[in-house]
């Protein structure tokens, strides 16, 4: 009995020995997976966090070259003049190797019935124009959007006054009311003021041109112009007379007005201008205003 019982307690304490030591293993075991697990975390976050700035630095120097881009663009959109008005026949000499053969188009009295086609007609051609505008065009939103089309298009937007009146008739403060109430129009609009001015009929005073070159607008009056004479008001005739006049020259700068006849014959007068190997002058390449 007594080797018996001394075989069972050391079987018991053998038991408890191993059980511990089980245990130990477990738990050493766990804890290493544990370590594991927070070193993974560790290394997972550092990575996140490298990341975040990489893609925070990658941001920053996106930003820039954005910034950087924009002013290029903003560089590359100055244009250097080419063209100079010369009073003497209110046309256009060229500077420094700008061609001669060259002329403008105008369009006056827009944006009445016509102004929208004719911008349409001349974008497909890619021929630039300037129109200038009369204020009581544009005294409704439909008028308004018109106006805005046509800039949309790409095009010059010229004053030519409120109400188209003679200006040689009336006072000082009336002829500052014809002006600078369009110049808050079209701004209102376009989001700028016009660059060029033009006078109804020509008709100047001493008064409008110095109230306009206040405003930073180039005054303007033209070298000819037909579609207000009776026997130029058809498409045929006034298609001819435009392209085959005698006062066309080097420099020409070419008045037409929002009238039916006009619209009709413009795509073929800007294709003749061309044939007789005449440019358009781009109202953007024009020396603005010396102060």
């Amino acid at each position: 009995m007594t080797n018996t019982l001394k075989w069972m307690t050391l079987a018991l304490l053998l038991f408890v020995a191993a059980c511990s030591t089980n245990a130990g293993s477990q738990e050493n075991s766990e804890a290493s997976t544990n370590e594991a697990n927070n070193s993974e975390a560790s290394n997972e976050q550092e990575t996140n966090e490298e990341t975040n700035k990489e893609e925070t630095d990658s941001d920053a120097t996106s930003n820039a070259e954005s910034e950087d881009q924009k002013e290029e663009e903003a560089t590359a959109e100055e244009v250097e003049p080419e063209y100079r008005l010369n009073e003497a026949f209110w046309g256009f000499e060229p500077i420094n190797d700008a061609p001669a053969e060259a002329v403008l188009l105008t369009i006056d009295d827009a944006p009445d019935t016509n102004a929208v086609e004719m911008a349409k007609t001349l974008k497909e051609l890619d021929a630039p124009a300037i129109f200038f505008i009369n204020g009581h065009f544009i005294d409704t939103d439909e008028e308004k959007a018109r106006l805005k089309e046509i800039y949309d298009m790409g095009f010059e937007i010229g004053n030519h006054t409120m109400t188209h009146a003679d200006l040689k008739t009336l006072s000082e403060e009336e002829q500052k009311e014809e002006i600078l109430k369009v110049n808050e129009m079209i701004e209102e609009v376009i989001g700028e003021k016009p660059k060029f001015f033009r006078a109804p009929f020509g008709s100047n005073t001493d008064f409008s041109k110095s109230l306009a070159e206040e405003e930073g607008m180039l005054v303007m009056n033209w070298t000819y112009g037909y579609d207000w004479v009776k026997e130029y008001q058809s498409e045929a005739a006034i298609k001819d007379i435009m392209v085959n006049s005698p006062l066309l020259q080097n420099g020409a700068n070419l008045l037409m007005h929002d009238r039916d006849w006009t619209a009709a014959a413009l795509g073929d007068i800007v294709k003749g201008l061309r044939d007789k190997d005449y440019n358009l002058i781009d109202p953007e390449e024009i020396e603005p205003l010396q102060k």
